[in-house]
């Protein structure tokens, strides 16, 4: 059986989705980033990134094999289980920008985002206001692409869509106002109603409470070590 490394990020959540899109049984073991899991020996043989998510597949090409990052992670299980990456080079090569795209600009700006609005300290409002501005561009550009194909990659649903749903529906949360992005609005209720994609987003507040106690309860050096403050800053 595969086993996924992670906890309740949109990183995850996607691997999750496609997953169970594809039936294929995993186990989830969590990683407790806000209590140093990641940087155990064990774990940083997994991954010397200390990141997650991670999977392993133990029937992978040749024997067991790990794949980090959640893009790759999404290409390795769509061409071994042959589903949502398209087979003509057009629709293929579409899907793949489309999937690089949400790895190089929609998960790094809307994540850093998210750091600056809810983490950061006060005094960021630069930081603050450049990434929430960007995160805006890239709505309307996700919008553009929205108006000219039904899904992101193609004219099908695919690893692009999985990739960037998760980080997409966390809109409001970010200050941002999608009420004149009807192509996006129009998407982002099409994916939402994917009977798989609902019932990951149904059980994923509890997993997301998990992480917000363990966040609240740990100490506060496993923090600083996370976000590479303090004592662990390196500028």
């Amino acid at each position: 059986m595969m086993e996924l490394y992670g906890l309740s990020s949109p990183n995850v959540m996607k691997v999750r989705i496609i997953l169970e899109e594809l039936d294929v049984p995993y186990n989830h073991t969590y990683i407790d980033i806000f209590a140093g899991a990641q940087y155990t020996e064990e774990f940083g043989k997994l991954n010397p990134n200390r990141k997650v998510p991670v999977l392993v597949d133990p029937d992978g090409p040749g024997g067991p094999i790990t794949i980090i990052e959640s893009g790759a992670i999404l290409i390795y299980l769509a061409q071994k289980y042959d589903r949502f990456l398209p087979k003509s080079p057009t629709d293929y090569y579409g899907t793949i920008q489309w999937l690089m795209f949400q790895m190089a600009s929609v998960g790094p700006m809307f994540g850093q985002t998210n750091h600056f609005l809810r983490t950061a300290p006060a005094g960021n409002d630069y930081s603050r206001d450049r990434y929430v501005t960007e995160s805006k561009r890239i709505f309307d550009v996700l919008d553009e692409r929205l108006s000219e194909s039904e899904f992101l990659g193609c004219n099908e649903y695919s690893i692009a869509d999985i990739a960037t749903y998760p980080w997409a529906r966390y809109y409001e949360p970010n200050n941002i106002d999608i009420s004149k992005l009807k192509n996006l609005q129009r998407w982002l209720d099409q994916i939402g109603q994917r009977p798989v994609v609902a019932n990951v987003v149904a059980y994923w507040p509890a997993l997301r409470a998990v992480d917000d106690h363990k966040k609240e309860t740990a100490d506060v050096k496993h923090i600083d070590k996370l976000y590479g403050r303090g004592q662990f800053s390196r500028a």
